[in-house]
């Protein structure tokens, strides 16, 4: 495989390579897709239809009723070797996710780690959450039960462009994992990026139909996808996860998704500000500010306020962006001319309503097509939108509270809960940690924190989602639990011969007893 990709067009070679892993008809109408950092043509992919939603399905169902009978063993050498790829082809992954999304190196680096760290852990517990597990009977050794973890057979995925790689294979690495064969939909901007990662899985030992890819419109592809998948993940908006969430409830089908955020930061009077200085730039604009779980707004005790906005400003304003591949720049490009447009009009709505504009605030073309500035607002009158629509670009506003409760009531204070941080003492961080609505929170850290702690559980609160990723609820989802009781030697309803009364009498007075000597569940 190639090891570098020039800043331009896909080679001819590895992008047929890439198409012929779709599950579309390749007679289709063309799709481009464009290169945020130059605004030219990356390539193009097929505009799928309900048919190949159709076909998608029919392969990876007849693949799925193969792979369930494969071992943990034979799954866990698969994906292993799986994480092996990634590393070994990191430059060439990297390449792909800037050119797709515009991001910078750091930030595409994020991703390719992210999917090894991901993808090792499952291989490596999948057997220990899925196996089957002997739970208590209803009667001590006359009853024998076990829980046991089914597939849900195949899972639906639909992905958004901000983080293709990590959201294109990691929810689908334990789906796999499970035993499940999966159908997914990468957003139209950035298909080549879930692609590359199917063409890895299938060089490590995956069936070559398990995991099927198909291209096209969110309300067809994505519609038709969740109209036949046994279970559905999806990360994306709020108002979709709404539309989504309506068809699976209607189906009574399965359904995990990470939704909206308007994540807070709280910095406290007791805050390393140091720390605080260092990580805000990366809390606020990784990825250009296109994350959900990046911080949009910042909430300050006064007694440190100045102190903070000075170093915030200034820290963001030495920020380097650039176009390319270089380590050097530590913010890339918005993904397109829709984002720009959004970024602009939330900022531009802010700067009319009299907020004062602290760092950025304008778009820069100089650099490229889709570029804006780190900006740092502050005073933003009630009312505006900024304050709590979420805007997805490098904008954040700042605003200083008496007291750690006011602080607290403004994080908590929209109908989001996906991630927030507090900056502060131990003490302190601990304390308003525990009064936080949000599935992740990070003290003296943004989101990074609990985003590669995959041992967890991590979902959204209120608005923000549904279900978990990572921890053992990220791999037993994908299940349904089978329930499997065997009795022996004496019927559940007693004795033949002892009436009913006589048995009913028993069982309470065994009830009783084990509660005193702990030996019934």
């Amino acid at each position: 495989m190639i090891k570098r990709l020039p800043l331009g067009p896909l080679p001819k070679e590895l992008h047929q390579t890439l198409l012929d892993l779709t599950a579309n008809a390749q007679d289709a109408a063309k799709v481009e897709v464009i290169a945020p950092f130059t605004g030219e043509t990356l390539g193009f992919v097929f505009d799928g239809d309900e048919q190949d939603v159709e076909h998608a399905f029919a392969l990876s169902r007849a693949a799925q009723k193969k792979w369930v009978h494969t071992t943990a063993v034979e799954r866990k050498k698969i994906f292993l070797k799986f994480h092996d790829l990634v590393l070994k082809n990191r430059e060439l992954l990297m390449d792909i996710v800037q050119l797709e999304t515009g991001k910078n190196r750091a930030s595409a680096a994020d991703e390719v780690l992210d999917v090894a760290i991901t993808t090792r852990f499952y291989a490596n517990n999948a057997g220990k959450f899925l196996n089957d597990k002997k739970r208590p009977g209803a009667l001590p050794i006359i009853t024998k039960n076990t829980q046991q973890y089914v597939p849900k057979g195949v899972v639906g995925q639909i992905t958004p462009w901000n983080y293709p790689l990590t959201l294109g294979v990691s929810d689908a690495v334990p789906a796999l994992l499970a035993g499940n064969a999966v159908v997914a939909k990468p957003d139209l901007a950035t298909p080549f990026s879930c692609l590359i990662m199917v063409h890895l899985l299938i060089e490590a030992g995956l069936p070559r139909d398990l995991m099927q890819v198909v291209t096209g419109p969110g309300d067809i592809v994505g519609g038709a996808i969740a109209a036949q998948c046994d279970f559905l993940m999806f990360t994306g908006s709020t108002a979709t996860g709404r539309i989504l969430g309506r068809t699976m409830g209607e189906r009574l089908v399965g359904f995990s998704a990470e939704l909206g955020g308007k994540n807070p930061l709280i910095v406290a009077k007791d805050a390393d500000l140091d720390k605080v200085e260092a990580e805000l730039p990366q809390a606020c604009f990784s990825n250009s500010g296109q994350l959900c779980v990046s911080t949009e707004r910042i909430y300050v005790e006064e007694d440190v306020y100045e102190e903070v906005i000075a170093r915030f400003s200034k820290a963001a304003k030495a920020m380097s962006i650039g176009a390319g591949f270089e380590w050097k720049y530590e913010m890339g490009s918005l993904i397109n001319q829709a984002q720009l447009d959004r970024v602009s009009t939330f900022v531009d709505q802010a700067k009319a309503a009299g907020a004062t504009v602290l760092c950025g605030g304008k778009s820069r073309p100089d650099i490229g097509p889709f570029f804006y500035e780190p900006t740092v607002l502050a005073d933003v009158p009630e009312g505006t939108p900024l304050l709590t629509e979420e805007v997805f670009g490098p904008v954040v506003f700042i605003e200083k509270v008496a007291t750690l409760e006011e602080a607290v009531d403004k994080a908590n204070g929209t109908p989001y809960g996906l991630n927030a941080s507090v900056f502060g003492s131990s003490e302190t961080g601990n304390l308003v940690a525990g009064q936080l609505e949000a599935g992740g929170i990070g003290i003296n850290d943004g989101y990074a924190a609990t985003w590669a702690s995959v041992s967890t559980p991590l979902g959204g609160m209120k608005q923000s989602g549904l279900g978990h990723r990572h921890g053992a609820e990220g791999i037993t989802k994908y299940a349904e639990i089978r329930n499997i009781a065997e009795q022996r030697w004496m019927s559940m309803r007693g004795p033949a011969k002892m009436p009913r009364k006589v048995y009913s009498d028993t069982v309470a007075t065994a009830l009783k007893l084990g509660k005193i000597f702990k030996v019934l569940p």
